[in-house]
């Protein structure tokens, strides 16, 4: 017996290589690579794009259900200015980009729960979001810390 899915082996595999991006910014960071503060920069403005990205799936998943509240919309309208505030300790040249990485990473994590809470996603379509909310929010954690070590490093010399 096959189950159905929704899903193409190249929907599956396109979004497994989304991972690559924050690998490699993951892996010039702790690497100390001389672009280790462009990876880091890179890695914060990757997540962010996929975070407000996944507004726009939910956005799109409310108009195509044509059941949704404007409680729908406002929850995918969040991630994009969620990212933008998270970027502004950049801008204003506070600390950064560890804990904006951290939180932008655990928010990826946590967002297939409002993807469940809206209840708009087929079966198939969660067990990847899953998988790829897990593996891109943990590299974004990763970075994180990747990022406030090698900050720690370079102000203790």
């Amino acid at each position: 017996m096959t189950s159905q899915t929704s899903l193409t082996p190249a929907s599956r595999w396109l979004g497994l290589a989304g991972l690559l991006p924050q690998i490699i910014c993951l892996a010039l960071t702790v690497s100390g690579h001389e672009y280790a503060y462009t990876a880091m920069a890179g890695g914060f403005a990757y997540a962010a794009a996929i975070f407000s990205f996944l507004g726009g799936v939910w956005w799109g998943q409310a108009i195509e259900s044509g059941k949704a509240g404007a409680g729908a919309y406002v929850v995918a309208v969040m991630p994009s200015l969620i990212s933008v505030a998270l970027f502004l300790p950049w801008s204003f040249g506070w600390e950064w980009p560890g804990p904006a990485l951290l939180f932008i990473g655990v928010l990826i994590i946590g967002s297939p729960l409002v993807d469940r809470a809206l209840g708009f996603a087929k079966a198939d379509f969660m067990r990847l979001r899953w998988l790829l909310s897990l593996g891109l929010g943990g590299l974004t954690v990763a970075l994180a810390f990747a990022s406030m070590q090698l900050m720690q490093t370079s102000l203790a010399v």
